[in-house]
């Protein structure tokens, strides 16, 4: 079976935001190419069927807007064709598990045990966001360990279902409800769900956060800053006990921090990993 690449040069700030644009356009996994020499960075993104390049470029200038980055650090572009190569097995093999505490984020065919305290969670890579390698999923996942005793949870942005799957095998008995705006993720959430055997325990549904929204003792939000901005009213609406807020880089800090404090929020905590940061409100 051929494979399509996308190769993608730009400056090394861009790497992370280049990685998520390719994710974000369909691709089934990205992998850092050697550079040559020239302070640029190469990634390419691996796709099963042919993508748009304009498509791709969109996503791209969207990423670069959520990182703060200027559309310049990416300096190149180009598709080609994969021949002969398994390419996706060989992803496989070189996907390991990430810990997180007393979670561990594994794929289906990682020989991961269970038990010794440790809660692991079994998530099929597909066209969602979520793997439990990024720094939002780590603090989110961090944050659920220390704030979440039971009760009820909600997900809002739930990606692969990572964080809502976590927290219905962390306490079984609790109430946990997960949506997404994307139906593709969704329907990715609920099979990763399936595949850990919490279905039954997690309710998900299309849709976002509204004033209706049951409150819940726990809601994590890990979107992005300029999502994450119009919904506070809602997330906080929502929130009867802590809401956990993610996807936001340290220089986007004082924004989301001033519009807490406008809400009478201004009781909170941040943690962070690398670039970024999360708020515990």
């Amino acid at each position: 079976m051929n494979w399509y690449a996308v190769d993608v040069r730009a400056a090394e700030g861009a790497r992370e935001a280049v990685e998520y644009a390719l994710m974000e356009a369909g691709a089934l996994g990205t992998e850092e190419r050697a550079a040559e020499g020239d302070g640029l960075v190469a990634v390419a993104g691996y796709f099963e069927t042919e993508p748009g390049i304009e498509a791709v470029r969109s996503a791209l200038a969207e990423a670069l807007g959520i990182y703060g980055l200027a559309s310049s650090d990416v300096r190149a572009l180009a598709l080609r064709e994969v021949e002969g190569r398994d390419w996706l097995a060989e992803w496989k093999r070189g996907w390991k598990p990430a810990e997180v505490g007393r979670f561990v984020v594994a794929p289906p065919w990682s020989e991961v045990p269970e038990g010794g305290g440790r809660v692991v969670i079994r998530v099929e890579p597909g066209m969602a966001f979520g793997t439990g390698t990024h720094e939002t999923t780590r603090l989110c996942l961090a944050a659920i360990e220390k704030h979440f005793g039971g009760g009820s949870l909600l997900d809002v942005g739930t990606g692969t279902g990572i964080l809502a799957i976590a927290s219905a095998k962390l306490h079984p008995a609790s109430r946990v409800e997960a949506c997404d705006t994307d139906p593709l993720a969704v329907s990715v959430a609920e099979e990763n769900a399936r595949l850990n055997g919490v279905a039954d325990r997690i309710d998900f549904r299309v849709g976002t956060v509204e004033d209706t929204t049951a409150s819940a003792d726990l809601v994590c939000a890990n979107l992005t800053a300029d999502v994450i901005l119009p919904l506070l009213p809602a997330l906080l609406g929502a929130t009867c006990g802590r809401l956990v807020l993610s996807g936001i880089l340290t220089t986007q800090v004082p924004q989301i921090a001033a519009r807490l404090v406008e809400l009478g929020a201004g009781d909170y905590e941040t943690i962070r990993d690398g670039e970024w940061v999360a708020f515990v409100v």
